[in-house]
């Protein structure tokens, strides 16, 4: 049996391979095919059970295949593996445009709607209901017959033009490889970040080190490494991956960008919208491309003086203690490393040791523990890599909640950067008598692994990003909703689905919660807490630059889907401006961040990428409840559990904000988090 048709069980990874796809997914297209004609021209009055059940089991099962085959693809990729994917998505894509195009089933949905009362269908399903009518006008099921065809072209292309996208960065990031034969090149680097570099020259039958643009050494390289050209060297080519001045012109993104923006105006114009930055909104919490500009700026306002003051401190820092006339980009994170240590006595490499991966991992499952009444525990199921692991969440009662694959560690053949995806989202299986369906999630980072016989060392940013990723799956695993496409993260605002992750991180910076997660790798001592008030007093450091960093991107995504003509206007123009007017680090001229922004042009976050910023007022705020309780209680982590993480996108993300606080939200604990409080 094909392994991608069985789901009696976990995905069967080890047994998967690129020839099992086309088989496959073109089997589980047959069958929805098949079942949407049945349930179309089924001439009984349409309800739950004979509309929307058959409908969501049949597609469930195609979204769990493809699912599995796009996550295999970002994370052991390979030329078979790529070709396979890339050879379904024009299929895949067209199922889903013409499915949300069906004029038959939006026809039998707005039936639904008009006699909801007859079926006393529950909250979840009258939110699901509500989706489905929005998403089919959004996917052009009124649409003439022409314009119609059309707009699913537009989709097939798109899907087609992200995948390259991805693609070309990716390569890109790989085939980058810099040997340094004199070990005096590497003066300032940590230890462990120099023996992997070693490691992999060796590996490729070379004298001296290896370097990569991959995070575990570039991130390092730009923060320790005292030679500057080797920084610059770095810096020029982490940049300029997948541009016109990257390397090698086949993985040059510019016309991708281009074309992917004229087909998401396209497709706009199509559906009756000025701009794709509308389409976006659409599914948000804010309502206008305005809106959110003015959100974004309005934060500009208020944090810029604080990155200028980072900014005019590390300046002067680097002039007065460095000896260097002007701070470049590359030069940023060294000399900001440099100023964090003569200022706070601490570096990051000197913290870095107390957090190796097993401790860090038991400190964040006491927190679950804790807040919610679960248990993680170890447990079996293929997987795709010897180094990913596989949990089960459990309650007090032993009863599973979830599962999760964790898979942790950097390599050549997967995607950069840290995400959580679904495999298995919550549905009850059989009507009335009570089989759930439970679900299971991928949790991916880009950490360094072990080096030699010492476990993996996390950086204080690593435990971060883990912390944040996991709250991405309790609000995936902690779902009480039983319909399928409001469960989960399914149906939630794309600018609220990060208030569970942004929300986790606060608890890094707890000494209740550190103090059981930190050992030293050497001396197995805890975190001196010592240390961690130096790294409290550090917590804010230069917090305002990084914020309008975040918000230089935010409105540049939106500025590019709100009123940019692709054809017309150009890009680098745009990403001046937009640096001129929020930035305060300058960037040089040959920065081309946009051609390997994967966020918008490989992923969900086109005219979303505000929704981080946009989340945070939502998480903070309600992390301020914790704070005010007590950040561990148990009590408030079972309101949260109830009202936030459990509803999942059964009702709007405000009436589970507001449900949880008892008020709307407020940016005040935001501002004060990052050291920005305003004075009266």
């Amino acid at each position: 049996m094909n392994p991608l048709l069985d789901f009696s069980t976990l995905p069967r990874f080890s047994t998967i391979t690129p020839a099992d796809v086309k088989p496959a997914i073109e089997q589980l297209i047959v069958d929805a095919r098949a079942t949407v004609e049945t349930i179309a021209i089924d001439s009984a009055p349409p309800s739950w059970q004979n509309f929307v059940t058959p409908l969501d089991d049949v597609t469930e099962r195609l979204s769990r295949a493809w699912g599995v085959v796009g996550h295999l693809n970002a994370v052991v990729n390979s030329p078979e593996l790529r070709d396979a994917y890339n050879g379904m998505l024009p299929a895949t894509t067209e199922f889903w445009s013409s499915l949300s195009q069906d004029e038959r089933l939006f026809a039998k949905y707005k039936q639904i709607r008009a006699c909801s009362g007859t079926f006393a269908l529950n909250a979840a399903q009258n939110k699901a209901i509500d989706n489905e009518l929005r998403d089919f006008l959004l996917g052009g099921a009124e649409l003439e017959a022409d314009r119609k065809t059309r707009f699913k072209a537009v989709q097939e292309e798109l899907s087609t033009l992200m995948s390259t996208f991805n693609d070309n960065v990716l390569d890109a990031t790989n085939a980058f490889a810099f040997f340094v034969e004199n070990e005096s090149a590497l003066a300032g680097l940590p230890g462990d970040v120099k023996t992997v570099a070693r490691e992999a020259a060796v590996k490729d039958g070379k004298a001296g080190w290896k370097l990569t643009l991959h995070q575990p050494c570039y991130g390092p390289v730009m923060q320790y490494a005292d030679f500057r050209p080797l920084r610059e060297h770095l810096y020029r080519a982490y940049v300029t991956r997948a541009s016109e001045l990257g390397a090698d012109q086949k993985w040059n993104n510019s016309a991708v960008i281009t074309r992917i923006l004229q087909l998401r105006a396209e497709s706009a114009s199509l559906l009756g919208y000025r701009n794709y930055a509308e389409v976006s909104l659409a599914t948000k919490m804010a309502e206008t491309p305005a809106e959110v500009i003015a959100f974004i700026e309005d934060m500009v306002k208020k944090a810029k003086p604080f990155a200028e003051r980072d900014w005019r401190e590390l300046v002067d820092y680097a002039r007065g203690s460095l000896n260097m006339t002007a701070v470049e980009a590359w030069d940023v994170s060294y000399v900001s490393e440099k100023l964090r240590e003569q200022r706070y006595a601490f570096s990051d490499n000197e913290v870095k040791q107390y957090f190796p991966e097993g401790k860090v991992l038991q400190g964040l499952f006491r927190v679950i523990e804790t807040l919610y009444g679960l248990k993680v525990t170890p447990s079996t199921a293929e997987t795709w890599h010897k180094d990913v692991r596989f949990f089960n969440l459990v309650d007090q009662s032993g009863d599973l909640v979830g599962q999760f694959y964790l898979d942790l560690y950097a390599r050549d053949a997967k995607r950069g950067g840290a995400w959580m995806d679904d495999a298995i989202n919550r549905r009850r299986t059989h009507e009335g008598a009570g089989g759930v369906q439970r679900p299971v999630a991928f949790l991916t980072c880009n950490f360094a692994a072990p080096v030699g016989d010492k476990p993996a060392l996390f950086t204080f940013d690593d435990v971060i990003t883990l912390f944040h990723e996991f709250g991405h799956g309790l609000h995936q695993l902690l779902t009480e909703v039983d319909e399928l496409s409001v469960s989960g993260i399914n149906g939630v605002e794309w600018d609220a689905v990060e208030l569970p992750s942004q929300f986790m991180e606060n608890f890094c910076w707890e000494w209740e919660v550190l103090s059981h997660m930190t050992q030293h790798v050497d001396s197995g001592e805890t975190l001196p807490r010592k240390l961690f008030d130096k790294m409290i007093a550090a917590k804010n450091f230069q917090t305002g630059m990084a914020f309008v960093r975040q918000l230089e991107f935010s409105l540049l995504d939106m500025r590019l889907h709100a009123g940019f003509n692709a054809q017309t206007d150009h890009l680098l123009t745009l990403m001046k401006a937009i640096r001129e007017q929020v930035a305060v680090v300058k960037s040089p001229d040959f920065n081309r961040m946009a051609h390997a922004f994967g966020h918008i042009f490989g992923g969900g976050y086109a005219a979303g990428y505000y929704s981080y910023k946009w989340a945070e007022v939502l998480s903070a705020d309600a992390y301020a409840a914790f704070e005010e309780s007590g950040v561990l209680n148990p009590e408030t982590g079972a309101r949260f559990r109830r009202e936030v993480l459990g509803r999942g996108g059964s009702r709007s993300a405000l009436a589970s904000f507001t449900a949880f606080r008892g008020r709307k939200p407020e940016m005040e604990a935001l501002l004060r988090h990052n050291g920005m409080k305003l004075s009266a």
